[in-house]
């Protein structure tokens, strides 16, 4: 999975930049989830072989260049290999909910999630195949549909269905609109540590603050997404990020924090999961 994170020339306007975005970089199957504003912009992918990365990457700065979209830095990247990284949160929703919904109601005990830690091989049969990416493509349909979409019973899909989410291959995550919640702010933290001193993973549970809904890392690196109601919820967290950081002399790098307001940033690719499965199941690769 990588995080690339922008900062722009903001004599360029953000519809004029996701236009061409649109049309020369969110096109790639790799990348599921894209936000800008004005003078920034984050996205996050997932790909089997770093060489899709790269080209990526490569087209995304060669366009930046041309257009003069690039202020004084490169697009900048965090990369976390599933080996040997911890997707410790990914969009989990349901504690910041808790929190703001049932403030008197969070002392009970979270379930810890798993991410992307299977690394065990499957073998899908074509009508397997075509079932896994009928319910990517349409997670709230019926088995009755998914069946006639891919040209099988609805037992046989509903079997199907069933073992994808045995195996672990599915899961289904719930994405709420957290702006017609009252959220104001969405914040993107890059953080890089100290290399003579990363922090364990107890120190690093520490920055996994009820306001995050994002948050993979691994040995000396972190990239968190984190949401607030107001500015003041927002400041006071990242004082104690910071502090914390700090203190522990766990940084020697300013880190990265890009502050999103909704209302003013755009969601240029919104959880798109369908065009990398197609991908990956169909070995399209060249």
């Amino acid at each position: 999975m990588v995080a690339t994170h922008t900062s722009f020339n903001p004599v360029i306007p953000l519809q004029e930049r996701v236009k061409t975005t649109k049309k020369t970089i969110e096109i790639f199957d790799e990348i599921f989830f894209s936000v800008g504003e004005q003078e920034k912009g984050f996205s996050l992918s997932v790909a089997k072989r770093y060489t899709d990365i790269g080209k990526i990457d490569e087209i995304r700065t060669e366009t930046f260049g041309k257009v003069g979209l690039l202020e004084k830095e490169y697009p900048q990247e965090a990369i976390f290999p599933f080996e040997i990284s911890n997707i410790q949160r990914f969009f989990d929703y349901s504690r910041i909910l808790k929190h703001t919904l049932s403030p008197d109601n969070t002392e009970e005990k979270e379930k810890k999630e798993q991410w992307f830690t299977n690394n065990q091989g499957y073998e899908l049969n074509e009508k397997e195949k075509k079932v896994l990416i009928a319910l990517v493509e349409n997670p709230e349909a019926t088995t009755q549909q998914i069946g006639n979409l891919v040209g099988c019973s609805r037992h046989t899909a509903a079997r199907t269905k069933n073992r994808l989410f045995e195996e672990k291959i599915l899961k289904k995550i719930i994405i709420p609109n957290i702006e017609k919640l009252g959220f104001e702010i969405l914040t993107f933290h890059h953080l890089n540590f100290n290399p003579y001193k990363p922090p364990n993973e107890a120190e690093k549970k520490h920055l996994d603050t009820p306001s995050t809904i994002f948050f993979a890392h691994r040995r000396f690196e972190a990239v968190l997404i984190s949401a607030y109601r107001t500015y003041q919820e927002y400041k006071e967290d990242k004082t104690k990020k910071m502090s914390y950081l700090k203190e522990k002399d766990l940084i020697t790098y300013t880190p990265v924090i890009r502050k999103y307001v909704f209302g003013r940033m755009v969601v240029i690719k919104d959880f798109d999961f369908a065009p990398i499965t197609k991908k990956m199941l169909l070995q399209q690769y060249i």
